[in-house]
């Protein structure tokens, strides 16, 4: 990929041709499929990471419960034990 401050054209040339407009737009192309697949790719690690990420927040969400459901219990347990 040529430098960003590097001009690929000189307009004002007289020799700028109709094959130097294809090279250009040919390798714009393939550019463009590069950054395309760099950004699936890149996409695709994401989702990835989201789901691993939900299904963490999952296992901690069932954690949580059971350890609620635990204490619920023994409460319920107590208060049983006092109204007698």
């Amino acid at each position: 990929m040529a430098d960003d401050t590097e001009e690929v054209f000189h307009f004002s040339n007289i020799e700028f041709t109709r094959e130097d407009l294809v090279n250009a737009l040919n390798e714009m192309v393939f550019e463009y499929k590069k950054l395309s697949q760099s950004f699936e790719e890149v996409k695709a690690e994401k989702e990835s990471c989201a789901m691993n990420t939900e299904q963490t927040s999952s296992s901690n969400m069932q954690a949580a419960l059971s350890k609620l459901e635990t204490e619920n219990a023994e409460l319920r347990s107590r208060s049983e034990e006092m109204l007698y």
